[in-house]
This record gives structure tokens, sequence and C-alpha cells, in this order.
């Protein structure tokens, strides 16, 4: 079984230093309390970035995601963007890395005084954990994933907004499980009104004659490297459309790809046993191309505004 975030073996994640609240500690020894609101409640936000060259690649946009969400759940963490570049980089530093690595950000309320939900309960806070690991996609992510489309769905914004990236995973932890029973690697998710939306760890998309189709976007999370990909389309001429269409759209589909940071687009071999051909086809492999220099762009641009 292949999933989107599988990643070569690479011993030297056994002896990482992970930055807790303020202290770069060996991976064996980072903890937080049973009382944090993120553990006991799921109550947090986070977010996956990738280094390269020294540079946390679109950082100004992780962090316009990030600092909306903590916003909308009135979570102030006293911290700003800069801040939290400093902090990964200074975590990055002591691990000895400056290109393969990927990062989860993972921030929530705090500490609880008492186990139960109220947010007026978590009084020591917020605790900011950096995780950053050398970590390079398996090989075995360029033949493609197998998907299965699954009952469960990503709900509407009044139920909890996808659009959040938040701690509380568990609608896309039982999707996963039911692609699991399926013989799939991992789960096509509808939107509530049934038609494709997302998978239950990356962004969506079909290839149908030269275009390029994905979700609305109505009920999804709002991925970094999916808004870069529609913006490349534009820019590469590529027709992309932001539209409903159902799985019948999505079985007959010429090509399929999935967009996230850690492996930036991935192929789609096979969609409920439909087979979608091995590896990635011409258009996904075009942006792929076109989505490397965009980082490259990305990562010159930091340096040259940092003075580095």
């Amino acid at each position: 079984m292949t999933t989107t975030h599988d990643a070569e073996e690479d011993a030297r994640n056994r002896e990482i230093l992970i930055w807790v609240d303020g202290a770069l500690v060996h991976r064996d020894d980072a903890k937080v309390s049973v009382y944090d609101s993120g553990f006991m409640l799921g109550d947090g936000m986070w977010e996956g970035m990738r280094l390269y060259d020294g540079e946390w690649a679109f950082f100004d946009a992780h962090m316009d995601r990030l600092f909306g969400s903590l916003k909308a759940v009135r979570l102030d963490i006293g911290m700003g963007p800069e801040d939290i570049r400093d902090l990964l980089d200074r975590t990055a530093e002591a691990n000895g890395m400056t290109g393969d690595a990927h990062c989860r950000l993972m921030i929530t309320r705090g500490i609880k005084d008492k186990p139960f939900q109220h947010p007026k309960l978590s009084r020591r806070g917020p605790t900011v954990v950096a995780i950053v690991e050398h970590s390079k996609p398996a090989k075995a992510l360029g033949q493609g994933i197998r998907l299965a489309s699954v009952p469960q769905v990503r709900g509407l914004p009044h139920a909890q907004d996808a659009k959040f990236n938040s701690h509380s995973k568990l609608n896309c932890v039982i999707a996963c499980l039911q692609a699991e029973d399926a013989g799939a690697d991992e789960a096509l998710m509808l939107d509530p009104h049934g038609f494709v939306n997302t998978t239950n760890a990356c962004n969506f998309f079909i290839v149908r004659r030269g275009e390029v189709w994905t979700s609305t976007g109505d009920y999804c999370m709002n991925g970094v490297t999916r808004a870069n990909v529609i913006q490349l389309c534009r820019d590469e001429g590529i027709v992309v459309r932001e539209k409903n269409y159902s799985l019948y759209e999505a079985y007959s589909a010429d090509e399929a790809f999935l967009t996230g940071t850690f492996g930036a687009q991935t192929p789609v071999r096979s969609i409920d046993g439909r087979d979608l051909g091995e590896g990635a086809g011409p258009v996904t492999r075009r942006l792929r191309a076109a989505y490397a220099k965009l980082v490259e762009r990305n990562v010159a641009d930091q340096k040259a505004a940092r003075g580095r």
C-alpha cells in the first residue's frame, strides 16, 4: 500500500531535535501534557511546509492560512509570521537541514486546568511544536496511487469548515479506513451534494481533453499547492476549471493527480478500480516541471528579500 506521504527511510530522523515551546529537545524527549487542548480535543491548527535551499517554500501563503485560521478560532499565540520563521530556521539548523526536509508545525490552545472542552479552561499556552524531518518522497509515488470513493464526506462549513487545517482530522481518518477496507491506498471524498471534492490528505485534480478540473473549493482545504497549480495552469495556457463534477467524469478522465506540500503533484493510477495509467501523464508532467521552476523562483525571491 502506498500513501501520499510515503517518504524514503532516513536513519537521521531517529536523532532529530524537535521544537517544543521554545526548547529544542531530542525526539524521544519531545512531549506535551495529557491536559493539552490539542491532545484532549483536537483544538489547534497546523501547517506543513517544505525546505528548499534554506527557505520554506511559499512561506507567506502558509502563514496567511495559519494566522487566518488562528484568528477565526480566537487563538492568539503572541507571535507573528517572522517569529514562526525564526523557530523553523533554528530547528532546521539544529538538525543540519537545508533542503529535502518537511515541517509539521502544530499550535494548540495550550494546557487546560480541567479535562473539559470550554476554551477558557486553557489557561497556559499556546503550545507550539515544530517537527522537521529529513524527507524525500518515496520513489513508489511516481507510479501513482489507487483511490476509492468513500461514504465519508467533507461536510458543510457550518458543521466543521474544511478550510480549517485543524488538529480535528477524524473525518479524514475515517475516510482513510474506508478506502483501506476497499483495497485502495487513500480515499476520494465527495462533497455534501455528491460531487467529487478532495482526498483524505490532498487536493484532487483530473485532466479531460487537455483541460484541468478541480472542485469548486467550497468544501475542501484551501491548499497552497492547489492554488499554485491553478495559477500555473493559467500561466501555461492550460484551461483550468473549478467546478462541480461527478464520479462519472473522474472515472473517464485522461489523467488525475493530487496536490500537496509534501508530494507536490502525485499521479493517480486508478479510481474505484478504473485504470488511469501508471505514472504521470503529459499534463501532469508539464505542471510538475512548471511547479519546480515556481519553487525555484519563490526561494530566490525569499533569499533576495532577506539579503541571503
